[in-house]
């Protein structure tokens, strides 16, 4: 049974939440205040937190950064505010999904389950090395899948992301030298139809530069294709 964590101050939409996220089989923790979220969030190990942005006692923005400092967990927001540029903070904050109020339980429980489908895929190896396939494996450049913590390793260190931007680079790693545009980027880390803007992709590969690229305002790996999308290049040292 997954576990979801409701973070929510509204009790009336709260328990709303809990009561058919229950009934599709989930196991929800409710919190209706951010410290409150955040402690349970570490005890509780769940797979997905749905979290309003306006809290009574901080900012949910604030909530979202603490937990991307110990924890992947798929993050999805829920909130009246419909304006992209916070939906744009959100998605640069580590969130994953945002959704807007009001919605549809139908559309909640697809995302759900697609955020926790693929942040629970399974793989039979624990680090899958797919930068290149040459005998320059010490390249500075290589980047690597721990694909068991779902982590980057980046010229040897181990790199948290998050579930957005893992996948993306998963994609990007297996088809090296591969266009892709931010359509097909969109559908690799939703899998269904959700409200995802262009711009939710540029989110997330200034992130994935910051992580990867040793000068991310020039960057070598993850190349932008003017008016279409963007590639990965494997680089090899000479």
């Amino acid at each position: 049974m997954y576990k979801v964590l409701v973070i929510e101050d509204d009790v009336m939409m709260s328990n709303m939440l809990s009561m058919y996220l229950t009934e599709e089989g989930y196991q929800v923790s409710q919190a209706f205040r951010g410290d409150e979220g955040l402690q349970l969030a570490g005890s509780v190990m769940p797979d997905l937190i749905l979290l309003d942005l306006i809290l009574p006692d901080v900012d949910g923005i604030e909530v979202c950064l603490e937990v991307r400092k110990t924890s992947n967990v798929p993050i999805m927001i829920l909130s009246m505010k419909s304006e992209v540029s916070e939906r744009v903070q959100a998605l640069k904050s580590g969130a994953d999904d945002y959704l807007c109020k009001p919605f549809s339980m139908h559309e909640l429980t697809a995302r759900a389950e697609a955020l926790i489908r693929r942040s629970n895929v399974i793989y039979g190896e624990s680090a899958v090395a797919v930068a290149a396939e040459s005998p320059s494996m010490a390249s500075p450049e290589m980047i690597q899948l721990d694909v068991e913590r779902r982590l980057l390793l980046v010229r040897g260190q181990l790199v948290e992301t998050t579930f957005s931007e893992y996948e993306l680079m998963k994609l990007f790693l297996a088809h090296p030298g591969k266009v892709f545009s931010r359509e097909e980027l969109i559908n690799a880390i939703r899998g269904f139809d959700s409200f995802v803007t262009d711009r939710a992709i540029d989110v997330h590969i200034v992130n994935l530069r910051k992580k990867i690229e040793l000068n991310p305002k020039e960057p070598r790996l993850i190349r932008t294709v003017w008016g279409f999308g963007y590639k990965y290049t494997a680089l090899v040292s000479t």
